[in-house]
């Protein structure tokens, strides 16, 4: 019997990547195409959808070269949740003064919508409870708001659709505008099962999307992996070099894609706390460029200056809460490239692990463990210097992101042991931040015993061992080291009922590969360096608060 397949297709923030997956889960072949951001002023970031969904058909092709179509069951895609802007011909409509038709996707880190958002903050309605009681600038509404107000003409008033871009590549494979709850929940303030409030829309100013029962928006909702329309239409198929009628499935955000390819795997023999217990014990970290943190729950749970919760948005009838921090990946490119020893470290890299595959963290890893003393762990290199993280503002537990990041600890010296340090920092901060999450949704009624990881930042053990030392909750990281394409698998897979649930398909295809546990004996330093962590913060807004008076 021929094997049966399933493609993933992840859109990130920088680039499109595809899978060809197994019914058990493994990853046959993948292939990634990068693809453009342009920031053609401060704080925005925007993309095309056109390219995007050229380099889908790309790497789709890519992973399906030698398999015949009729072993391809199911497709999935996941995506970044930027807002893609489409006309009543379903052609771009540019979100940019400029006017380039093409750049109509505004990306999920664009600030530009800052003061929109405190604006829908301080109004105070009630959808607010659902995103922590504040409105982050990464999501649609105010982004919405900021192209009505800005680019009425040349925008809004052309726009006839506005997609989550999952939903956008859903549509684009079937030609079906059924919106993902997903999405819509997580992004846009829906609740099912009431849908829609009109009297938030109206409430800041954006009425007229009532029209049409909220035609521009969507009006029709499914769970992640229903199947969609007839499957892949006869353009969609040609495309993407697969059978038309192939089944897609309702699609993710790309971290909740992450989610169900780690945080249903058969934990039996690991000897894990969450061995035995609902998996709403555990969370599911997606860590690369940001970093979220997917926590489910059996009952709504409202936690301060966190996501949620949002109903079916992730596991189909479980409540979801999603924490995240803005820029972690991004975050720790930044403080080693723009150090003055970067250069040092490019050429000591260079000439340790040429034509290894390792990369400058490989190398910042191995160089603290050398400058460790034999019998001391590298974290306690970290006593020293701290790093508060939110360069890019904060998005939980505080929910504001006009935060900025500070360094305290910094002396004149700037050799490639000091870079090392501020690398080490700046991890410990990223955990530390983790650990103030983790804190908030406990207060709120989660118990969540272990930790899965996934992302590019998975791949670095001194993230993980550090994320389980801090925390002090063990770390499980995927088989399958691509879990977000292993996720996007899931929903193919549910598509074309091979699976009867998404919860069956995590069990089945989602696996354990590595268990990282804390070192215990870490737990007083990081009690300590977590003390420093939190007054950072207290001291930022006292200095905020004296610049501030009049």
């Amino acid at each position: 019997m021929a094997e049966v397949y399933y493609v993933g297709v992840d859109v990130g923030t920088a680039s499109v990547r595809a899978a060809l997956v197994t019914r058990d889960g493994l990853l046959k072949s993948t292939a990634e195409e990068t693809i453009s951001i342009w920031e053609p002023q401060p704080e925005h970031y925007v993309q095309s959808s056109t390219e995007i969904w050229e380099k889908c058909c790309t790497v789709v092709k890519k992973v399906t070269q030698g398999v015949e179509r009729k072993q391809v069951r199911g497709v999935g895609f996941d995506a970044t949740c930027s807002l893609v802007v489409l006309d009543q011909s379903f052609q771009p409509v540019s979100v940019n003064q400029g006017g380039d038709r093409q750049s109509n996707v505004v990306m999920w880190m664009d600030h530009r919508a800052a003061e929109q958002a405190v604006r829908i903050t301080n109004a105070g309605h009630k959808v607010l409870s659902r995103v922590g009681g504040v409105m982050s600038p990464e999501m649609q509404p105010p982004k919405l708001l900021w192209l009505k107000e800005n680019l009425k003409e040349s925008c809004w008033n052309k726009a006839a659709h506005f997609f989550d871009l999952p939903d956008f590549l859903s549509w684009k494979a079937t030609g079906c505008l059924t919106r993902s709850l997903c999405t819509l929940v997580c992004k846009w303030t829906y609740c099912p099962p009431e849908g829609w409030d009109a009297s938030f829309w109206t409430s800041i100013g954006l009425e007229d999307l009532l029209e049409n029962n909220f035609s521009k928006l969507g009006s029709v909702t499914c769970s992640p992996g229903s199947p969609l329309g007839d499957g892949l239409t006869q353009q969609a198929a040609a495309d993407l070099g697969l059978d038309p009628g192939t089944a897609v499935g309702a699609s993710l955000i790309d971290a909740h894609a992450g989610g169900l390819g780690v945080i249903g795997a058969d934990v039996k023999g690991f000897n894990l706390p969450c061995e035995d217990r609902p998996i709403t014990s555990r969370m599911a970290m997606i860590c690369g460029t940001s970093t979220c943190h997917m926590a489910i729950s059996e009952q709504p749970l409202f936690v301060p200056g966190v996501w949620g919760p949002c109903l079916s948005a992730m596991v189909p009838d479980l409540w979801l809460n999603e924490g995240g921090q803005s820029a972690t990946g991004r975050l720790i490119d930044h403080m080693v490239k723009g150090h003055a020893a970067y250069t040092q470290l490019q050429e000591q890299a260079q000439q340790r692990f040429a034509f290894t595959g390792k990369n400058i963290y490989n190398y910042l890893n191995s160089h603290l463990s050398l400058m460790a003393d034999s019998c001391s762990a590298v974290d306690l290199l970290g006593s020293s210097l701290h790093v508060w993280p939110d360069f890019h503002g904060n998005r939980s537990p505080l929910a504001d992101p006009t935060l900025k990041g500070m360094v305290i600890g910094l002396s004149l010296s700037q050799t490639l042991d000091d870079l090392a340090l501020l690398y080490l920092a700046t991890v410990q901060a990223l955990a530390l931040g983790t650990l103030h999450i983790l804190e908030a949704m406990k207060e709120a009624g989660h118990d969540i015993r272990t930790l899965f990881l996934c992302g590019g930042l998975s791949k670095n053990s001194l993230f993980v061992q550090i994320h389980a030392n801090a925390t002090g909750l063990p770390v499980v990281l995927p088989d399958q080291m691509e879990a977000v394409l292993v996720g996007a698998a899931v929903l193919g897979a549910c598509a074309s009922q091979e699976y009867s649930t998404i919860q069956e398909a995590m069990e089945k295809m989602a696996k354990v590969g590595k268990v990282v546990q804390p070192d215990h004996g870490l737990r007083s330093f990081y009690e300590r360096k977590n003390k420093v962590f939190l007054r950072l913060f207290a001291h930022q807004r006292e200095y905020q608060a004296l610049m501030n008076q009049r």
